[in-house]
């Protein structure tokens, strides 16, 4: 890994899992890249404390994760794999239950701890002699040159680039420096995190409840706890924060109905703001936005990292058509394959997901009792209940070459 070059084909900035997986499936093709990092990943932790933050890796993921060669690291960190699903409305009682066994798959995905996969992917960096790691490093300043993209570091160093991509998050510095503007809302809640212990296995089981004030859900770890994810209004998210342990645990025994028995021991609790957010642009000449830095989803169904890996994964098979045809990664040719392949269809889950949020906060009863009919009714036709595993697990038709099922190592070495 050199660290010395100034001139590059592409800087990432960002090496959190998008932009690490994105700079991962870029080695090895003659690029020489630069990733840029305020902080180092945590490389250890004491025995049996899991990270606060977990996302739910669906199949796709999985397969780009182990063509990037680290899937079986993150395995050896620790993942927990979940099997089933259930959700269910509080208000109207409908229900439905998935299970991984009617699609013939092992499981559902993986709840894997996100230092745990960002670990994975910044050690394969490590390993690349054309990946230069600058870290601790922040961009100041981003412009567009004709023949590159020239950002400045905080420390006065100018790094020029046939491509920059911003995939650093939904606060993004690039978009802002380069002037992309967002459309979206904010929520006015926050989703409360915690790891819980649960007196009752928890089955490998993802459960789900809906209630008028936000969704509550219970992630199975492997240690046998839970990862709880909150969403509340914003004044009830500070309460529930600051909240003695005794008075969290009895509020959110009663918001679960006490599914799994008890709750035990609580883990450090946090709250993080929610906004749906959409940039206007994914690309413009030498600039291309992967991730949160393009696209914020409500986390009610955890499809927000695999809707980013999807983007790297999308961008990737862009960049090499380009060399393939001996065009310019930085050019509009290329980048717009990239954002006519994943614009409509992340527009598409920003807009499902906001609509499952706003349908399942509504306290009207004639809707609550449609909602709830129509929520029972779908796990009695099994054909629409494969077909919303199906997308559930990232197997859809137009997926990009490192996401379907081929058989085969891909860019593992």
């Amino acid at each position: 890994m050199s660290e010395h070059r100034s001139d590059f084909d592409l800087v990432v900035a960002g090496a959190g899992m998008v932009g690490a997986a994105l700079a991962c499936a870029c080695r090895g093709r003659g690029w020489r890249i630069a990733v840029v990092e305020a902080r180092a990943p945590q490389r250890d932790w004491p025995p049996g404390e899991m990270d606060l933050r977990v996302s739910a890796l669906n199949r796709a993921t999985e397969r780009i994760l182990t063509r990037l060669g680290v899937w079986q690291r993150i395995t050896a960190l620790g993942v927990s794999p979940y099997r089933e699903m259930r959700v269910w409305d509080a208000v109207g009682g409908g229900s439905i239950h998935f299970d991984c066994a009617e699609l013939g798959e092992p499981d559902l995905g993986h709840i894997v701890e996100n230092r745990v996969t960002q670990l994975a992917l910044w050690e394969r960096l490590e390993q690349s002699p054309d990946v230069s790691l600058l870290c601790p490093a922040q961009i100041t300043d981003a412009a567009v040159e004709p023949d590159a993209a020239v950002v400045t570091l905080a420390d006065g160093r100018r790094l020029r680039s046939r491509l920059l991509v911003g995939a650093d998050g939904r606060d993004s510095q690039v978009r802002s420096l380069m002037g992309i503007g967002t459309q979206g809302w904010d929520y006015d809640q926050s989703a409360i995190v915690a790891n819980v212990e649960v007196q009752e296995w928890h089955q490998e089981t993802a459960w789900q409840r809906f209630l008028p004030t936000g969704p509550l859900a219970f992630l199975p770890l492997r240690d046998g706890r839970c990862s709880i994810v909150w969403s509340v209004a914003e004044p009830r998210a500070s309460e529930l924060v600051a909240m003695a342990e005794d008075g969290f645990r009895l509020a959110l025994e009663d918001a679960f109905e006490r599914r799994l028995g008890g709750i035990g021991a609580i883990g450090r609790r946090a709250a993080f703001p929610l906004r749906l957010q959409h940039a206007e642009r994914y690309v413009g000449e030498r600039l291309a936005l992967v991730g949160d830095a393009a696209h914020a989803v409500h986390p009610l169904a955890g499809q927000g990292v695999n809707l980013g890996m999807l983007d790297a994964a999308e961008l990737f098979a862009a960049l090499e058509t380009a060399r393939g045809r001996g065009r310019d990664i930085g050019g509009l040719w290329a980048l717009r394959r990239y954002e006519r392949a994943r614009r409509g269809a992340n527009l598409a889950m920003l807009a499902a997901m906001d609509g499952f949020k706003r349908l399942f906060s509504n306290r009207i009863p004639p809707l609550a009792a449609l909602r709830s009919a129509g929520l029972s009714a779908a796990d009695r036709v099994r054909p629409l209940k494969r077909a919303f595993m199906h997308e559930a697990l990232g197997l859809g038709y137009e997926l990009p070459p490192l996401a379907p099922d081929r058989g085969e190592a891909g860019l593992a070495n």
